[in-house]
Parts: structure tokens; sequence; C-alpha cells
């Protein structure tokens, strides 16, 4: 059953204007940094996870690498938003910035990718994550929240998501449990429908009482990749981690990397096949622009295989780059496939 009895079931009904969507998150640029597994092991990073750390903290592994960084915007509903915004959805962007130079850079390419920023600006820098990404292109993350850290609960009530198809949560904000609840709260208030991406293991692992317990009492669709499913579910297996995260939301969807993803939805299960065999550089953003693909066709009104297949695109192609923005010319790929 849907957590609120008036709203339809999921896939929604066909509509005639874009959905609104309203993605919160944490407001980061992204910092990639090519490196081996030795490099990883040498100075103590655990491999695909995440760690909050200090400023000093990635300046002394950027220090102690040969190899020159690359900056773009980033964070994992940041990701999702701008790739529901090329996808066409009225997108936007809830988050807390530094009044600075990396924060103007990050606000002018929400613009950039049809995005609407609704971003607080307050002294403390613009927050930023340290992705090292892996000859395997894995990527293991070290993030220094900075502004995003002063993001405050009273940002949120039912007016910020009033009329919105959708509000989507990224899972890094239930290491701030007010912070989270009072997102959650709002959008129910609001009489709007909320998924959540997990994110990581690591945010799992923290805390999984909270997770789940949050996960039943307010969330309509959530979205886990293996190693998070596994850490939600203690320990259990694909089909089976599956339908334990389908026991807590309407829908669920758990990527399994380059086998493709299944989605459980309404007591069904849909296997989706993956997108493209080659190719990868770095797998950076694959889960948040899958995020973006089946969310917009899930608010869109689509089959659950047409979502499925949109975010399998939408997935492949951010692995075709560095870092997490789709270039010009892979969304004009994703775009002629699905006719828009």
């Amino acid at each position: 059953m849907p957590h609120f009895p008036h709203f339809p079931h999921f896939p929604m009904k066909p509509r005639n204007a874009p959905p609104r969507i309203i993605g919160v998150g944490s407001a980061l640029m992204d910092i990639l940094l090519f490196e081996s597994d030795r490099f990883l092991a040498d100075h103590g990073v655990t491999k695909g996870g995440m760690q909050l750390v200090g400023p000093g903290r990635a300046d002394q592994l950027l220090a102690a690498s040969p190899n020159l960084p690359r900056m773009v915007p980033g964070g994992s509903a940041c990701n999702t938003t701008i790739g529901l915004g090329r996808l066409g959805a009225r997108a936007e962007f809830v988050g807390t910035r530094g009044d600075d130079e990396v924060g103007r850079i990050l606000e002018a390419a929400l613009l950039a990718n049809n995005v609407t920023p609704r971003l607080e600006t307050v002294a403390t820098p613009t927050g930023r994550v340290l992705s090292i990404v892996t000859p395997d292109a894995e990527r293991s993350m070290l993030t220094c929240l900075g502004a995003s850290s002063e993001m405050s609960p009273r940002v949120f009530t039912p007016g910020l998501f009033a009329g919105a198809d959708l509000v989507h949560v990224e899972g890094y904000l239930l290491f701030n449990e007010a912070l989270i609840r009072s997102a959650l709260e709002a959008a129910r208030e609001a009489g709007v429908p909320v998924s959540l991406d997990l994110a990581s293991f690591t945010v799992v692992d923290a805390n999984p009482s909270l997770v789940r317990a949050l996960v039943r009492e307010y969330v309509d669709v959530l979205l886990a990749n293996e190693d998070e499913a596994r850490s939600y579910t203690g320990g259990r297996e694909e089909l089976e981690a599956l339908g334990a995260l389908a026991a807590d939301a309407e829908c669920a969807a758990l990527k399994v990397g380059g086998r493709g993803s299944y989605v459980s939805l309404g007591g069904e299960t849909t296997v989706i096949l993956p997108c493209g065999e080659c190719g990868v550089v770095d797998t950076t953003g694959a889960g948040d622009l899958w995020a973006a693909g089946f969310l917009f066709g899930l608010t869109s009104g689509l089959p659950v295989g047409e979502c499925g297949r949109i975010a399998s695109m939408c997935g492949y192609e951010v692995c075709r780059v560095e870092g997490a923005h789709i270039h010009d010319d892979g969304w004009g790929r994703i775009l002629s496939v699905i006719g828009r």
C-alpha cells in the first residue's frame, strides 16, 4: 500500500505537462582524482565507500598524489536533479552553498542544466567531495560538507514542496536525523510522494534501525545498489534483498551494476537489462543518473520496463565520461531513443 491513501499507485498516470520534481541534498563540488588501489590502501581509504572528513584530509590526499584532479558540480541528489532537468522535467534543487566562487559556479551549472536553484547562501565555504577513481572505474568518496552541513530543518515547509509530483532525497542526509525528518514531514504535509536513494552502504551501516524506520514511515520509492541493499537487509542477496526492500516501500529498485537492475512494484518484479557493454571510464554518478531516468519515467506515467530502460541508458552514458555529468552528445543519444 502507498504511504498516503490518496496517492495514485506508481507509475503515475501519463500527464500533459512535464513532471515537477524537487531534489533535496548536499550542494557540493566534486573533485575527481584518478589513482590506484595501492593509493587507497596506503592512505586508509575505504574502497567504494563514503567518509565524512574535514578539509585537511582531502588536501592531504591531493598533495600525496602526482595526478591532477578535475572539478565538476556534484552531490547525489544534485546529480539526479541535473539529470531530471536534462530529460525535460521541471526540476528544482534545494540545498545550501557558500557565498564564494565555488558556490556561484555550482549555481550557474544548475541553471545551465535546466534546474531551478533553491539554494540558501551562508558564510561557510561550499562543500566538496574528493572522489578517488581506481582503474576498475570504482569510486571512493571523502566528503567535506562545508556549507551543506549548515542546512537548517527550518528550510523545509509544506509550501516548499506544494504542487510537486515527487520529492527526491539523498541518503547522505540520514547522517542528520533532524534535517531529513523535517524534509520528509514537510513532503508528507504537502501531500507529495518521496523517493530515497540510500546513496552508500556506509550511510546504512551508521544507523540501520533509523534508516529502516524512516523508510517504512515516509518513503514511497526506495533505490539501492547491491552493497546498500545488503546492509539494509542484513546480508541478503539480490532477489531476497529486493523483496525486503519492497516490503518497506511501495516501489523498490535494486541496481546490480553491469548486470542491470530489478524493480519491484505492486508485487511484481521487472528485470531491467543493462545498456551498453563497453567504454566504462568512471562509475561516479552512475546510480544518481540511473535514478534520474527511472524517476522521470515513473512520474511521467511510463510502464516500469520503460522507466528502467531510460534509467539504464542514463547510467550507462555517465559511465562513459569522467565525473557525474553526461556530455551533450550522450544526452542527444538518450533523448533520441526516448523520443524527446
